[in-house]
């Protein structure tokens, strides 16, 4: 990096913070040189608010965030409606010339080893002062190779508690040849008590927080760089999506989701399409339906058409929470598969989540007609709007502008209501039960083909990432089926090739320093989480959202995922506390020193569970390339060999239905890895 651009960068930023204008109107962090957000994030972006519950909001302005191509600010107002930070935040801040490997900072191949004595990047929360599970990684696409990329990126191994304070410190940190890398003029002045102005104002916030890193054996003296911020509330971060099932479901009737028992009336709904099928047509499903139900919208646009935003109620004095107001109704598809199994016993109503960008027309694939005739489940699924086929036009915009960011995840919320709604028309008397087209003779009264004293989910791919918010939320079932599943979209997309032609094709041109295009990923989350697993994870098993019952999740991955890596699978096993199948891996198909680190071995049968299944190395097979490879340990996309990403094993389909019914059942071979049966290795 030039020298010059790097010390102007941070007079600049220095004098922003002396002329304290920070308290009203944020300025620069002044402790990293290289880029006005960084250290990200960090609580100089926020400001005492009273009603909240972690007594601060988030005081961001369109000033600090990267333009795109076209001059616009990446800001998006929303943000500031958050009372702290992403439970699973990519922390980052930039170290010229550092070496990670000389540091011996904790890798994502040793995550035990964040809390070796010497550990030079650590993550505190300073409530115990006890140390967070992360690793550490350094981006691995720098706009300039000549460069080197010294963007530092700490991970947290499992999301954090909400509303906790933590404390980030690095220290001791060396470059290429071993040297020690010295700590920034702004810092520095902080750390030896030889700050003025608003820097003085930090020193003297951060004392407590010095001394308590010096109480756990990190001398100050030894500091390179440290600063603190605040995770998001668990109110702040699930009110708007609470208050929209708590309205919608109090609409029909029922005001008490905590008793588990479906009460008042079923949402309102009509069949469109009926197809039925002769044994000698589909000898899998009986028939299939199309229709539509009736779902209080909540979006500004007509129909909760893509674009549309919240609306939010007043707020009461002294309050600060963020209801949203029902701006009408939406008409929202849905399809069902019934199974012929059907016709022998009631198949059990399964809720399916699709993959990205798709649609509810998923449920009726090949893969489910199978597995829904054999093990007697009938699925339904409608849009996850939000990302859904019908959104990808307004990705592709918020790609080029993402200051009009919280369309996204203000529609993925409305999409969570909309497969809860449909979850409570399977198995209501008064819904899908009623219709004709449920009964073994359609028009006649024949025996009824759906059990509705048994809701389930299954979601694969986007619908294992969003799976985590839905469970979450759900009244109406307890158990899930969570297939190629991780969570944290800023994690998972540089990692993803599912990524590779939006980024390349609309991100980067809009926003072309990969920098600031972290940058932007990490802010959004803040909005992201909303509307997907990462801000619901904690809450999707045994410490419930309020009126919620407990849930156990069934963890489905794959070993070198080229769309969802595993490692996120990981971060969310440990989230919800899964228990891990050992062993884990076959010999040399894993990096990892400690296999499932962090990961339950032992349990229940009946408790959460991540079981990862392998289809091998790279190699050939009657004529065709099959396998992956171990995925890299950088944050990028596997691409070599076969995605498995997709590929379906029937015993996977047996571990899943047995799941449904509430135990865990080992199909893998004792004492082995799990292998995808269809190819052999």
């Amino acid at each position: 990096m030039n020298k010059l651009v790097a010390t102007l960068a941070l007079a600049a930023c220095s004098l922003m913070a002396l002329s304290g204008v920070a308290s009203a109107k944020a300025s620069c962090e002044p402790f990293d040189a290289r880029d006005c957000l960084l250290p990200f994030p960090s609580n100089h972006f926020t400001t005492p608010q009273r009603g909240s519950a972690t007594g601060l909001r988030l005081n961001f302005n369109a000033a600090l965030f990267p333009k795109n191509v076209g001059g616009v600010s990446s800001f998006t107002p929303d943000l500031n409606n958050n009372d702290g930070f992403s439970p699973g935040a990519a922390i980052m801040t930039y170290v010229d010339g550092i070496s990670l490997q000389r540091s011996g900072a904790t890798p994502i191949t040793d995550i035990g080893s964040y809390s070796a004595t010497n550990a030079p990047i650590v993550l505190v929360d300073a409530k115990t002062g006890k140390r967070q599970p992360i690793w550490v990684e350094l981006d691995a696409n720098p706009d300039n190779e000549a460069d080197g990329s010294y963007l530092v990126m700490i991970r947290p191994a499992r999301n954090l508690p909400e509303g906790r304070r933590y404390i980030v410190a690095l220290r001791n940190l060396k470059n290429g040849s071993g040297a020690t890398i010295r700590a920034g003029a702004a810092f520095a002045s902080v750390r030896d008590s030889k700050a003025s102005g608003a820097l003085a104002v930090r020193a003297r916030r951060m004392k407590p927080d010095f001394d308590l890193l010096g109480r756990i054996g990190i001398k100050r003296s030894t500091l390179y760089l440290a600063w603190d911020f605040t995770v998001v509330s668990e109110t702040n971060l699930t009110e708007r999506a609470l208050a929209m099932r708590n309205a919608s479901f109090a609409a029909l009737g029922d005001k008490n989701l905590a008793d588990q028992k479906v009460a008042g009336r079923s949402p309102k709904f009509q069949i469109d399409k009926t197809i039925n099928f002769t044994e000698q047509q589909n000898p899998l499903q009986l028939r299939q339906l199309e229709g539509t139900m009736t779902v209080p919208c909540y979006l500004s646009t007509p129909d909760c058409a893509p674009g549309g935003t919240f609306r939010y109620q007043p707020r009461k004095a002294g309050k600060f929470n963020w209801i949203p107001k029902q701006q009408g109704t939406m008409k929202a598809k849905f399809v069902c598969g019934i199974p012929r199994s059907a016709l022998d016993k009631p198949a059990r109503p399964v809720i399916y989540g699709h993959g990205l960008l798709g649609s509810s027309r998923e449920a009726l694939g090949e893969k489910n007609q199978f597995f829904g005739n054999k093990h007697g489940i009938l699925f339904c699924g409608t849009d996850e709007i939000g990302m859904a086929g019908g959104d990808a036009l307004n990705a592709i915009r918020l790609l080029g502008d993402m200051s009009l960011f919280a369309s996204f995840p203000d529609r993925l919320q409305q999409g969570l209501l909309n497969g809860l709604m449909l979850g409570r028309l399977m198995i209501h008397a008064e819904g899908l039960a009623s219709h004709p087209s449920l009964r073994s003779i359609p028009g006649a009264s024949g025996r009824t083909l759906i059990d509705r004293s048994k809701l389930a989910f299954n979601g694969n791919s986007q619908g294992g990432i969003l799976g985590p918010a839905i469970t979450a939320l759900a009244p109406d079932f307890t158990r899930a089926v969570l297939g190629v599943p991780g969570m944290n979209y800023s994690l998972l997309l540089p990692r993803s090739v599912d990524f590779d032609e939006y980024s390349d094709g609309f991100f980067a041109p809009s926003y072309p320093n990969r920098l600031k295009r972290l940058l932007i990923l990490g802010a959004v989350q803040n909005l992201w989480d909303r509307g997907e697993g990462n801000g619901y994870a904690l809450h999707a098993t045994d410490d419930p959202l309020p009126g919620t019952p407990s849930h156990q999740v069934l963890l489905e991955a794959v070993v070198g995922d080229h769309q969802v890596p595993q490692v996120a699978a990981e971060n969310l096993a440990r989230t919800v506390g899964a228990v891990g199948r050992r062993p884990v891996y076959s010999s040399g198909r894993s990096f990892d020193k400690v296999p499932f680190w962090g990961i339950r071995s032992k349990g229940k049968s009946s408790d959460s569970r991540l079981v990862i299944f392998d289809s091998g190395p790279i190699r050939q097979f009657e004529g065709a390339t099959i396998g992956t490879n171990v995925p890299p340990l950088t944050n990028t996309p596997p691409r070599a060999g076969q995605d498995p990403h997709g590929l379906f094993d029937i015993s996977r389909g047996q571990q899943a239905a047995d799941f449904f019914n509430g135990r865990f059942t080992d199909v893998c071979p004792l004492k082995q890895a799990c292998r995808l049966s269809i190819w052999p290795y």
